[in-house]
């Protein structure tokens, strides 16, 4: 039978990851999602697991780095300025093909910031953040349920994929406590790791793992086999929610904690006469361009609300590709955008 608990969105991570098979856990404390640290450091001597806190973000990752080219299921977590900190260790798991799973949940910026809820990290996150060509696959949950749930499926997709895959949340929903219910087994995949560095007992050929190619034919190949490789995610990694869109006046993308929001907004234009649809990205990378395609010229118009000045709407207008204007509204700081403001951008829109 299903175990159901009351737990918060940090936790649920945490929780996720060791059902997942993860028994390696190195970070550094940042609000506001250092339950997810305080988690593992409680669960992992239980379990005869490795809890490190670092001296530093840029210890945390690196450790990472070694514990993945080991073939272990390894986290870290962090927070916008950690993950930062974070981004030449990250590019360096992306050149060596290392599977991981880094948590970001995000709190306000630029600089230090605050604690309250935002979604500013979008380019950070999808569009790499550190140096080089290379791609991350971002999920974002919407609900402490998705949380447990999408932690469980990064671990898979990083190990299928050899990948970094991050979960992309904000501090309400890390916050937040909600009923979860999880599952008596967990759905693994197996990988045998042949290519990891686990010590050749003189019975094989050693393995190397690194990011360094010296030759520019080397590398270049290199890059076109990553290339390749994000190529064949786009084609099966795509997650989305649609919802409601079909002859809908007007579609609002939103993702994470905001898409909650617009739920309800889509009830109170209803009682308007008003038909909003929502597109919601679970994975932010690789994008669902192919659902905006769908509905390209359903609607009048597309409006994409964010807790940022604007970053996901980019990509919606890419995929719209000028088939219909796309609008953007967005809070900044911490602020959380009301349902009614909403709905008034949404009249200001069809009103045009």
């Amino acid at each position: 039978m299903a175990e159901k608990l009351l737990m918060k969105g940090n936790e649920v991570i945490a929780e996720a990851a060791l059902r997942a098979g993860c028994r390696h856990y190195f970070g550094y404390p940042i609000t506001p999602q250092t339950e997810v640290a305080h988690y593992m450091a409680k669960a992992m001597p239980k379990i005869n697991g490795t809890f490190v806190q670092a001296e530093s973000e840029v210890a945390a990752i690196n450790m990472v780095y070694g514990a993945a080219a080991a073939g272990a299921r390894v986290l870290t977590s962090s927070s916008s300025p950690g993950v930062s900190l974070k981004q030449e260790g990250i590019s360096y798991i992306a050149g060596a093909e290392l599977p991981a799973v880094l948590v970001n949940i995000v709190r306000c910026g630029p600089g230090l910031g605050g604690i309250l809820p935002a979604q500013c990290d979008y380019f950070q996150s999808v569009k790499g953040g550190g140096h080089g060509d290379y791609k991350n696959v971002v999920l974002a949950p919407s609900s402490v349920q998705e949380l447990y749930e999408l932690t469980v499926e990064a671990f898979n997709i990083s190990d299928k994929y050899r990948i970094l895959t991050i979960i992309l949340g904000d501090g309400m929903l890390g916050q937040m406590m909600e009923a979860v219910e999880f599952k008596d087994k967990e759905d693994i995949y197996q990988d045998d790791k042949k290519w990891a560095c686990t010590g050749t007992k003189m019975e094989r050929e050693s393995n190397d793992v690194t990011s360094i190619y010296i030759q520019p034919e080397v590398l270049e190949n290199h890059n076109l086999k990553l290339q390749a490789k994000y190529k064949k995610i786009e084609e099966n990694e795509t997650r989305v929610e649609t919802y409601n869109c079909e002859n809908a006046d007007i579609i609002v993308t939103a993702y994470g904690t905001v898409a909650r929001i617009v739920k309800n907004v889509i009830k109170m234009a209803e009682k308007e006469g008003i038909k909003v649809g929502l597109i919601r990205p679970i994975s932010l990378w690789p994008f669902p361009t192919a659902a905006f395609e769908k509905y390209a010229e359903t609607p009048k118009a597309f409006l994409s609300v964010e807790l940022s000045a604007g970053q996901m709407v980019e990509d919606v207008r890419l995929a719209v590709n000028g088939k219909r204007p796309v609008h953007f509204y967005g809070r900044m700081g911490g602020m959380i955008p009301s349902q009614k403001e909403v709905l008034d951008k949404i009249k200001e829109i069809l009103n045009k």
